[in-house]
């Protein structure tokens, strides 16, 4: 049977004005960020349509009609991956609704997903992210136009940086320009929830963001702008540089280096920064903060490319190794 809603919404209540309620909970009380609210909102508008079409709504919804939600997804090839997200934000919004008094149950609470496997992130080797940072330093010593030159050290910066520092690709290109300040060591960063967390710099990391500042400073007379809050401006609607737009040079410089372009992207880098730093005997949970997350099972994926180390070290260190 279909649940009756609260009598404090009327039943014109669109299943947009739900999403908007929702997402402005998720902002206020949650500090969700922008890319979380945006994943929301498509997740559940497409949640929304499917309801549409077969006469239904966010407030009227039963059990059934979700689950034949979900197994529309599955007959359109979603991943079970992309099907377990989707049903995760139905269960938010619908306890949502039933603590907002919209609804006096929850469809979405005995809705199970489909099964899968957690898998293992994509890394790069040492050798690999070596071969991409030498060809980025090349890039900047080649004969080039200053605005070409400026962009090679853009990259060249960008790729240090987030090598050096494993941020979000979203941290990553929205750094304040005071990041790269002569003595910087450490930089704060502001990461999911608006949480803050400081992240050191290395040598090579420092030297690109004061050779690109530089340049940058040298280009800016010409331009005749106000200088940008942002290390990475752009004339686009954020004022920094996109996502997008560092993933495309990223893949560029991927194949300038010999590597395939669709197993190199900004969040490979990131666990490749991670997968590296475990490999040579880093703490496990310093690598969680390093990284900026909240539960330490997060970071656990990591673990597999340590898996050798630590049966060598075993078999290298244990008293009756040689015994055995």
């Amino acid at each position: 049977m279909r649940s009756n809603t609260a009598a404090k919404v009327p039943a014109k209540t669109s299943d947009a004005n739900l999403i908007a309620l929702f997402l402005d909970m998720l902002a206020a009380e949650q500090g969700a960020g922008s890319n979380t609210l945006d994943a929301y909102r498509r997740d559940l508008t497409d949640c929304s349509e499917f309801l549409s079409r077969t006469g239904s709504n966010f407030t009227g919804a039963d059990t059934e009609t979700l689950r034949a939600y979900l197994a529309d997804l599955d007959a359109r090839g979603f991943k079970s991956s992309s099907v377990a997200r989707r049903l995760s934000a139905m269960r938010h919004l619908c306890r949502f609704l039933l603590n907002e008094r919209i609804r006096n149950d929850d469809p979405a609470a005995i809705l199970s997903g489909p099964k899968r496997g957690r898998g293992l992130p994509k890394v790069l080797s040492i050798a690999d992210v070596d071969r991409m940072l030498t060809r980025a330093k090349e890039l900047t010593q080649t004969d080039a136009s200053p605005a070409q030159r400026l962009r090679a050290l853009r990259l060249h910066c960008l790729l240090e940086v987030l090598y050096a520092t494993g941020l979000r690709v979203s941290e990553l290109v929205s750094l304040p320009v005071s990041a790269a300040r002569r003595d910087a060591r450490m930089i704060v960063v502001r990461g999911k929830g608006n949480k803050e967390r400081l992240v050191p710099l290395n040598d090579a990391s420092r030297q690109a963001m004061a050779d690109y500042l530089a340049a940058m400073q040298v280009m800016q007379p010409e331009k005749k702008a106000a200088p940008s809050k942002w290390l990475f401006p752009s004339s686009g609607e954020s004022g920094h540089l996109t996502r997008q737009h560092f993933a495309r040079d990223l893949k560029e410089l991927a194949a300038a280096s010999g590597l395939a372009p669709r197993l190199v992207s900004p969040h490979v880098l990131r666990h490749a920064f991670a997968s590296h730093l475990l490999h040579n005997g880093a703490d496990l949970r310093i690598v969680q903060t390093l990284l900026g997350h909240t539960d330490i099972s997060t970071t656990q994926i990591y673990t597999h490319v340590v898996e050798e180390r630590l049966k060598s070290m075993v078999r290298d260190l244990h008293p009756l190794a040689e015994k055995s």
